[in-house]
């Protein structure tokens, strides 16, 4: 939640992205958000359709593709784009690749996994999600002397003793 300025009012939320693309992408930016992404498109306002580009849900906001002539890609500015978990991005991953989309992995945030896109004009963009928690590694039991070994047994309950 930000803080509210001065006179009271307050940022609430990010309500939409609009990444710019050429005029005609139209067909273009639904195979790559809408089939290969998977994101739901939206209909445009009808005062803003004859502007062309495409809309699409993303979570509680938005994604605009909107026109702009002449066009430059945005190769540093970019959206991160999340998704529910490790096994979804990998599989997002591989399914841009075999459509021909670059895939570009980053490890440099240990909380996260993530890698770089880019749209059919160039646009760059970040998919992520958080990394999996890593199994703990199991440890000897205080109880075992330095010649015993064997697994690690569960620790003793503690309390009364359970009826069976």
């Amino acid at each position: 939640m930000s803080a509210p300025g001065p006179d009271g009012s307050a940022v609430l939320s990010l309500d939409h992205v609009q990444l710019a693309a050429p005029p005609g992408c139209e067909p273009a930016a639904r195979r790559f958000y809408g089939e290969l992404l998977g994101l739901a498109e939206l209909a445009k306002p009808e005062p803003l359709q004859a502007r062309g580009g495409v809309w699409f849900a993303l979570g509680a906001g938005q994604l605009h593709i909107g026109i702009a002539d002449p066009f430059r890609p945005a190769g540093k500015a970019h959206p991160a784009l999340r998704l529910a978990d490790e096994t979804a991005l990998e599989t997002l991953a591989q399914r841009l690749a075999d459509a021909g989309a670059p895939v570009r992995w980053d490890a440099e945030l240990p909380a996260v996994r993530r890698f770089y896109t880019e749209d059919p004009w160039g646009n760059r963009l970040e998919l992520l999600a958080a990394h999996r928690a890593a199994p703990k590694p199991l440890q000897q039991s205080d109880s075992l002397g330095p010649s015993q070994s064997g697994p690690v047994a569960p620790p003793r309950a503690t309390g009364p003793p359970r009826p069976d």
